[in-house]
């Protein structure tokens, strides 16, 4: 009886470990429990996400994943649904936890610095993603956001030859955004004959679709053809949403120009009379793998540099087939930079 009772104990205290986890915002990977053939206890990774929304995020989650489990680690993924208090809450939890290694992604410097200081005072590991946080010894891994906003502004500005009416979406508070506006702000002096109309953006759990809406507003004050040359949107899911809304009015003459690229993106961008023209991203997938690599890099006590740089591509609808649907896996047979 008494061993009954211990087992059934001992399960209770199973579960209610489970759900305060869970409770958290955080979903548990199924990485290896053994760490591979060496027998040592499988490295805890702890991801803490500003938000997880849409394919960019989900790619990105996979390929952090997947490299992971290559060396035999599990990785939980902590969500803060756009709350950076939470997110701070998050890094604490991972802190007090122990857990072997932490990844951060598009948090603040305002939100988590105390936070990231105390994982580093525990030795914990912690490596940055697009997060403006600097502290010696804590790698940040970043897309050159300056030259992917540079890349999909010439390509705007070729395409109009310098002349018309555009509409920016943009939001303010994410580091690599606030780079993408410093290059943005350039572009405006270079190209003057290329006049901002209107500017909008906010970062919620329903980007695509709020974007929508507030884009279909947009075209609702500038109804005629030609009030609008092109729209430049800082983040995929701006445009899915600017995109969207230019079809259904029927005002494919405007054309977006964007910046990451997912399998979902490249369905939109292929479609039949698309105004999607282009946009400059890195592979979401190998920037999950490069981070969550340099985080084992860190753990196993290699040298890391402080700044890990990941070049963007401009991928051009023109380049695209016709006749076939292209995914990230073989967009490098189109866009011949992809994933070098």
């Amino acid at each position: 009886m008494k061993k009954k009772l211990g087992l059934i104990t001992s399960l209770v205290l199973a579960a209610s470990v489970l759900v305060t986890a869970c409770g958290s915002g955080a979903t548990t990977g199924t990485g290896s429990t053994n760490g591979g053939a060496s027998g040592e206890k499988a490295k805890r990774i702890a991801l803490i996400m500003r938000q997880n929304v849409g394919t960019f995020s989900a790619q990105y989650i996979n390929g952090v994943k997947t490299e992971v489990e290559k060396n035999g680690g599990e990785l939980t993924v902590f969500n803060a649904d756009t709350d950076l208090s939470k997110m701070a809450s998050n890094l604490d939890a991972a802190v007090n936890q122990k857990f072997d290694g932490i990844l951060i992604d598009h948090g603040t410097a305002e939100a988590l610095q105390q936070g990231t200081q105390k994982a580093v005072d525990k030795k914990i590991p912690v490596v940055l993603f697009d997060t403006d946080i600097n502290i010696p010894g804590v790698p940040v891994v970043a897309q050159d956001d300056n030259k992917l906003a540079e890349l999909s502004l010439e390509k705007l500005a070729a395409d109009t030859n310098g002349k018309g009416n555009i509409v920016k979406i943009w939001v303010a508070g994410f580091a690599p955004m606030e780079k993408r506006q410093v290059t943005y702000e350039a572009f405006q002096k270079k190209y003057p004959d290329l006049k901002e109309i209107a500017a909008f953006g906010s970062a919620t759990n329903n980007t695509a679709l709020d974007t929508q809406t507030q884009m279909e507003a947009i075209l609702k004050k500038y109804p005629n053809k030609g009030d609008i040359t092109a729209v430049w949107a800082a983040w995929d899911e701006f445009a899915k949403g600017a995109t969207r809304a230019i079809q259904q009015a029927g005002r494919t003459e405007i054309k977006v120009y964007s910046i990451d690229l997912s399998d979902e993106d490249l369905q939109m961008i292929q479609a039949e009379n698309s105004p999607w023209a282009a946009t400059a991203a890195v592979d979401p997938s190998n920037i999950g793998r490069i981070h969550a690599q340099t985080v084992f890099q860190k753990i196993k006590g290699e040298q890391v540099p402080d700044n890990v740089k990941l070049n963007p591509v401009l991928v051009k609808q023109e380049d695209l087939p016709k006749d076939k649907k292209v995914t990230m896996s073989d967009l490098s047979q189109y866009v011949q930079e992809w994933g070098k």
